[in-house]
Formats: C-alpha cells, sequence, structure tokens
C-alpha cells in the first residue's frame, strides 16, 4: 500500500485499522508518502471500517499546518471554522481549520458526566447506551453533512479517562432483524443543533424552544445509509443531544420523549452501541484517529478535567456524502 502497512482490527475490536509508514519518518514523511500516493489512506480508511489510528503524529503539534495538509488527502473541502459561526475561542489562532477540544482557556470546554453509575453492574466500562450517553455522529444536523473526522491528541490525559468511543454503525444495521430493517427502510430522523432548545432535556424541562434562524433549521436526514464509496448500509442517527424533540426524532412518527418515535430510537442506540460493536480508544500523545462520519457514530468520556489538562485537534472534511445530496447547497451557511 504504497509504503503504507495496515494492520486490522484495532485491538480490542472488530473494525477499525492501524496504519504506519513503513521505516522511519514520523509525520512528515506519513504525509510526503500519502500525498505521494493519494488514494492510499483513503482506501485504508475504507478497508478499516471507517475507522483508522495513525500513531506519532505529535510533530503536528509544532507544525498544525501538517494536519491539514494530511485532512486533504480525505476530500475536497477542510472546514474553515472561521465561516461556520464556530465561537473563536474554539478556533486554532493561527490555523482556522483545526477546531480546538480542550479544558483550558480559550477554548475552557468542560468534559460530558460520568455515567451513573460509574461502571455496569458486572464492573465493566459502560459504552452502551442509555448507560452511556453523548453517541453521535459530527455535526448530522447539517445538508450536507461532513464527510471525514481527524482528531490528534495534541495533550491527553491519562490512560483511564478521556476516551474517545467508537460503533459500527454498518456492523450494526447488517445484524438488524429483518423486521426492523424493514421498519427503518426509507425512515427519515430529523437532527437539529443541540443549541436549538430542542434537545430531549429541554423538552422534558418544559422549555419553550427558541425560534431558529433558516441556516439552524432542524435537517432530515436518512436513517439507513448508503455510503458513497463501499456501497455498505449504515444506520445513521444520533441520541439525545442531535435529534429535534419537538417534532421528533423520526419524520412520521409520534414525536417527543414519550412517543413511539423515542421507544424507536432508544431500541436503535441500544442496539449500535453493544459492546460487539464498540471500538474504545485510549489516547497517547500523537495520536491520529480517523475517523468516518458516514458510517460511525462515537462518543466522549469524562476526564478529571480539575487536575489534567486535555488538548485536541479536529478537523473537518466534506465533499462525498452521496448522490442524496447531491447539488445541495449548504444548510448551515447564513445567506
Amino acid at each position: 500500500m504504497s509504503g503504507f502497512e495496515l494492520v486490522r482490527p484495532l485491538l480490542g475490536a472488530s473494525f477499525g485499522g492501524t496504519v504506519r509508514l513503513a521505516g522511519a519518518g514520523g509525520a512528515q514523511g506519513v504525509i510526503q508518502a500519502a500525498e505521494a500516493s493519494p488514494g492510499a489512506l483513503p482506501q485504508a480508511l475504507a478497508e478499516s471500517g471507517g475507522l483508522m489510528l495513525i500513531p506519532n503524529m505529535d510533530a503536528m503539534t509544532d507544525e498544525p499546518d501538517l494536519l491539514v495538509r494530511l485532512s486533504r488527502l480525505f476530500g475536497s473541502e477542510v472546514e474553515d471554522y472561521r465561516e461556520n459561526l464556530t465561537p473563536r475561542n474554539m478556533v486554532h489562532e493561527t490555523v482556522p481549520e483545526i477546531f480546538v477540544v480542550s479544558n483550558i482557556p480559550p477554548a475552557s470546554r468542560p468534559p460530558p458526566r460520568q455515567p451513573d453509575p460509574p461502571l455496569t453492574e458486572d464492573g465493566r466500562f459502560p459504552v452502551q447506551f442509555p448507560h452511556r450517553r453523548g453517541w453521535h455522529t459530527d455535526q448530522s444536523y447539517r445538508r450536507p453533512p461532513p464527510d471525514i473526522s481527524l482528531f490528534l491528541a495534541v495533550e491527553p490525559v491519562p490512560q483511564g479517562q478521556g476516551q474517545t468511543l467508537f460503533a459500527d454503525a454498518t456492523a450494526a444495521y447488517d445484524a438488524l432483524p429483518a423486521a426492523l430493517k424493514a421498519r427503518v427502510e426509507g425512515l427519515e430522523g430529523i437532527h437539529v443543533g443541540s443549541s436549538a432548545g430542542r434537545k430531549r432535556d429541554a423538552v422534558l424541562a418544559g422549555e419553550t424552544p427558541r425560534t431558529l434562524r433558516p441556516h439552524e433549521a432542524p435537517q432530515r436526514q436518512p436513517v439507513v445509509r448508503v455510503h458513497p464509496v463501499t456501497g455498505r448500509r449504515a444506520l445513521y442517527l444520533c441520541e439525545f443531544g442531535q435529534m429535534d424533540w419537538v417534532d421528533g426524532p423520526f419524520a412520521g412518527m409520534e414525536p417527543g420523549p414519550f412517543g413511539d418515535g423515542a421507544a424507536l430510537l432508544t431500541e436503535l442506540m441500544a442496539h449500535i452501541t453493544q459492546p460487539a460493536f464498540v471500538y474504545v480508544h485510549e489516547w497517547t500523545r500523537g495520536d491520529l484517529v480517523v475517523w468516518d462520519n458516514r458510517c460511525l457514530v462515537h462518543a466522549a468520556t469524562w476526564f478529571d478535567a480539575e487536575h489534567e489538562r486535555r488538548v485536541m485537534w479536529r478537523t473537518t472534511v466534506s465533499g462525498n456524502p452521496g448522490a442524496l445530496y447531491a447539488g445541495e447547497r449548504k444548510s448551515w451557511i447564513a445567506a
């Protein structure tokens, strides 16, 4: 594979892969080899089920443009976060294509809460919804939604906290009972940004949803999404935070937290996030994880933000959402 070695699956998982450049070279060597064979890493990502680890990329910390260069190999557009209403404290100070996820200023983003209880009944680390909350796919409230995310561990917290969880929505679709496959075929989910006041918790609290501007409007997405590269089907949905709980979560079904749509979403999310479909990534400095939002869901986990510093960089790549979205203008760009 053009000087790269791909080992599948990821340790402890049924999917994913680790990519290394044969011989030495570090981040510069990886990028030079990838640019010389621009299809190599996208092919490796597809062969790995949409999840790929490239270790030892810590040189990107001192040369953040390297992350953008690598990102460009995965799609025609790397998002500029100055253009999508992202708060400036969350954007890298010199490279606007990098979104900063950190608990330290100026980003000052707190971690998710710990699950309650923190372990499963048999003493395991919880991954399955609804015990584990926060499962989503990036920016599903956009049309067209983004394709690929790249996440670099600049300053990770110690292992055992601050993990990122990934679930294989392709394998989960394949494993659906026939009756449930038939039920979700042609169904659309209604996705919306978490700041719109239409989250499940906000509806349960009796909050009045605010009036949304056109670029904030809820967007319908297919629950069964055909991957434009592999042709395989995957479940495409999120749980409580990115679905519309006023008119959804599903078009044409009873809306709200107690409707039949809510019951179906709970059933599907519990199915997707079964341990058999989940990979838990323990971060090491310099880890670069590439994931495909078209066929995976993921979740962040708690870390001790009072005593630990965490800095992660993310880029978002678009350009191939599939034929369903052909010719659409970007829904999230304010007119």
